[in-house]
């Protein structure tokens, strides 16, 4: 006799498929425009019963035991099957709960999928508002209004506690910073964070200005982590390795050291293509240069609100 918990399981992973075959809508068109045949799922073990996942797009966050599966992010709708077929290597149980830490496709593009094959998606009310009205458009352009199995069917304001598979999972909103729908993820008992794109490893940062991010709150939610972290923090960034305390602290000194150098140029009344000719990151570019132009227009605005 076949366990009922493995073919609610594969149940799930083939609904999953089907939509991916029909066309994964909810990937967006970035992620129509690349090829995920290749794309292979990474299990990082964080403990027994936690883990990261690695793919293409933000990292996942998964706790499993008796309760179900819980997930932190999706990625792209074309991976749904191969994100299934990784959580079904660790347990039998389905998921759950797909918690997103904000709006942008790539950590929500697998919404759809998950939520039309019964998981309850959670997210701040931010991220609703900007998945739901038509006349929203995200970085990529688009516009056309969600699927309903896309949208959070819970959102908070200022945070949420799960008591899930024996564990305490405290969410904070922290306010305008890579979007105004950010959270922070927190297991108290593991040590572990998920930081979503508040946090992207040794590089530059995405600031989503359009989305009411901003350059300040990315550096208050660094430190609100560095606040409540040890030695033995282990952080899930955005995108990026697994982190310690030590990569945290670097990133945030960066972003300091940067905004510091922008404020000062606004001060003095350069424009925003004066404060990217005068190269501010030059000296940081070596280490931290993923798209050094897009950040400093990101900081620049989220500073002269403009």
């Amino acid at each position: 006799m076949r366990n009922p918990l493995w073919s609610r399981r594969n149940r799930i992973a083939g609904v999953a498929a089907a939509v991916v075959l029909a066309g994964g809508a909810a990937a967006g068109p970035v992620a129509g425009q690349q090829d995920m045949s290749q794309v292979e799922i990474e299990t990082v073990q964080l403990e027994g019963d936690l883990f990261m996942l690695m793919g293409r797009g933000g990292n996942i966050g998964l706790s499993v035991g008796d309760d179900g599966a819980f997930l932190i992010d999706d990625q792209f709708a074309p991976l749904t099957g191969k994100i299934l077929a990784a959580v079904a290597e660790v347990t039998d149980q389905p998921v759950r709960w797909v918690l997103n830490t904000h709006w942008h496709g790539d950590h929500t593009g697998g919404n759809e999928n998950l939520g039309g094959a019964g998981a309850m998606i959670v997210a701040h009310r931010n991220v609703y508002r900007r998945m739901n009205p038509a006349e929203f458009a995200d970085v990529v352009g688009r516009s056309d209004q969600a699927a309903r199995a896309a949208l959070p069917v819970v959102t908070f304001a200022d945070g949420v506690t799960f008591h899930w598979n024996g564990r305490h999972i405290d969410v904070t909103h922290v306010g305008e910073a890579h979007t105004d729908g950010d959270v922070i993820v927190h297991f108290p008992r593991a040590n572990v964070f998920h930081m979503g794109d508040t946090f992207f490893r040794g590089r530059y940062p995405f600031i989503d200005v359009d989305s009411g991010g901003g350059v300040d709150g990315v550096i208050a939610a660094a430190n609100l982590v560095l606040e409540r972290s040890s030695g033995g923090t282990r952080i899930i960034p955005g995108h990026g390795d697994l982190a310690a305390p030590e990569h945290l602290r670097a990133y945030r000194d960066m972003l300091e050291t940067v905004r510091m150098r922008v404020a000062s140029l606004v001060a003095n009344g350069r424009t925003e293509d004066q404060v990217v000719a005068a190269a501010p990151t030059s000296d940081l570019d070596g280490v931290w240069g993923d798209n050094p132009e897009r950040f400093v227009r990101a900081v620049y605005k989220s500073l002269s609100g403009t």
